[in-house]
């Protein structure tokens, strides 16, 4: 096996990637990138029953929208293809012939009415059919057939399945990297099903052999790949190979904590958990990208997400999370998916956004500004940046600037108002009126000034003020407002408060 790192990410193309299955991406990635190893994508699509067209290349585009696209995939090969299963089904029946001739799998031609009939007989009994070492020794497989029996069966094209033979009496001692030493005993496990006769392996061959091709040295999956682990163990010691290191990652709980994340959480309460828009034929489902989520706040909300980097921090790119990542720091319960949180990680990352960018964005998402130039525009943007959680807020947020209020907050009109405000907002009108500088330094200035020689409270007048402007209590510094709308628009709007007033 490589002594270089090499992990992988061997999604099913049964349709589009869960946010779960993305949060195993990401560790595969970050793992690899902090030990100068390779982040290979295999896609497992032996069961073609289940395969959906598109979702490879929505898996792929996936992770490129991400950035963390894989070293080596089936959009760009290396030395270790093919990257699809489906390519690689001539490669397992050599390997599974060497099972059945070191004894470690056996030919079974028990049809699926037999066992569904030993199922039922046992369960009338209280008690679960598995087929193993209890019984294989009585069943239709090659243990029990002669050799010219089995010749037969075969030449008649008989189906038949190989299954693998678990051993009797033991105690497998198993190591993860997340939850320590585990053991397992043998006489609980089944003999699984490694092959069929239609020439496709099942899961567990293909993924054993394909990760021993690869020279895979780390297995990073989630956890409700842990009770194959015994499976995969014993195969590698079958085949004589040396297994890789393995770890298995908690569940992305429900935002109650109470079970596994699912399609159906996202759409009863409101949020996306595919990362890209989905087309189903009938209807399109969101994704994170579709609802404004930007890649950078999602990974980094995903990277805490059941790992703890062991300090405060809580804003890391790309690289920063690939330095400290560690599988030690990866913690052994499920975690549970916090939209209200990924929303302020989205906040943080469209604070940080160099304007220009974020001005790209904006006149992406909002053509009808197309007659506001990019100067004003940016300065209304240095202004509201902080405030947006999303693009799509730009406009709730900044509205204010492009057009008048038509209305005004009712409890901040109640708040705001008092007997005295009328004429102070006509003393404020008239200041205005007569200033030829209105920049937010000299406006404020001469209003600071005009308070002050009164007598009144600041709040008194700023309250009014900012309402007559916004139309609620909100916005940032009320003077930098008045100098961006300029003083004709500032003075049509206290007039027409007062008209309110």
């Amino acid at each position: 096996m490589s002594s270089k790192v090499r992990v992988r990410f061997a999604p099913s193309p049964t349709g589009p990637l869960h946010v779960g299955g993305l949060r195993t991406a990401l560790f595969n990635y970050l793992f690899a990138k902090q030990h100068g190893g390779a982040f290979i994508l295999r896609i497992e699509d032996t069961d073609q029953k289940r395969y959906v067209p598109g979702a490879e290349a929505y898996i792929i585009d996936s992770l490129d929208w991400c950035h963390i696209p894989a070293d080596e995939s089936p959009k760009k090969p290396g030395q270790f293809g093919p990257y699809r299963q489906s390519e690689r089904r001539e490669i397992y029946g050599k390997w599974v012939k060497t099972l059945v001739d070191n004894g470690s799998a056996y030919f079974a031609f028990d049809t699926n009415e037999e066992l569904d009939k030993l199922r039922k007989d046992q369960e009338s009994l209280g008690q679960t059919f598995i087929y193993n070492f209890s019984n294989r020794g009585v069943l239709c497989n090659s243990l029990t057939l002669t050799k010219e029996d089995i010749q037969i069966r075969m030449n008649s094209g008989q189906p038949y399945v190989i299954r693998f033979k678990a051993p009797q009496d033991r105690t497998l001692e198993m190591t993860d990297m997340i939850r320590g030493s585990i053991a397992i005993d043998c006489n609980t496990l089944d003999d699984k099903i490694l092959f069929k006769s239609d020439g496709m392996p099942t899961y567990h061959l293909a993924n054993v052999v394909d990760d021993h091709l690869m020279e895979i040295t780390h297995v990073i999956r989630g956890e409700e790949w842990l009770p194959s682990m015994a499976l995969h163990i014993l195969l590698y010691e079958a085949f004589g190979w040396k297994k890789p290191e393995f770890a298995h990652l908690p569940l992305i709980l429900k935002p109650s904590g109470n079970g596994k994340l699912s399609k159906r959480d996202g759409n009863k309460l409101g949020f996306p958990v595919f990362p890209l828009d989905w087309d189903s034929n009938d209807s399109i489902t969101k994704g994170f990208k579709g609802a404004g989520y930007l890649p950078e706040a999602l990974l980094n909300f995903l990277g805490l997400l059941g790992w703890n980097p062991g300090t405060d921090q809580e804003i890391f790119n790309l690289d920063e999370m690939a330095r400290n990542f560690s599988i030690g720091g990866v913690n052994k319960g499920g975690a549970r998916f916090d939209i209200e949180k990924l929303n302020w990680f989205n906040q943080q990352y469209l604070a940080q956004m160099p304007l220009d960018e974020l001005l790209l964005n904006i006149r992406l998402r909002y053509p009808s500004l197309s007659n506001v130039s990019d100067g004003l525009l940016t300065k209304i943007l240095t202004l509201t940046q902080e405030r947006l959680a999303f693009v799509d807020d730009f406009w709730s947020v900044a509205n204010y600037f492009f057009e008048a209020p038509s209305d005004f907050n009712e409890n901040a009109f109640a708040r705001a108002v008092k007997a005295d405000t009328s004429s102070i907002i006509e003393s404020i009108r008239k200041i205005v009126e007569t200033q030829d500088d209105c920049s937010p330094e000299a406006l404020q200035l001469v209003i600071k000034e005009w308070i002050v020689s009164q007598n009144i409270g600041f709040g008194i007048v700023m309250q009014p003020l900012r309402l007559a402007l916004v139309g609620d209590l909100k916005g940032p510094d009320v003077f930098e407002i008045m100098s961006l709308l300029g003083k004709e628009e500032v003075c049509s709007r206290l007039a027409r408060f007062q008209d309110r007033l």
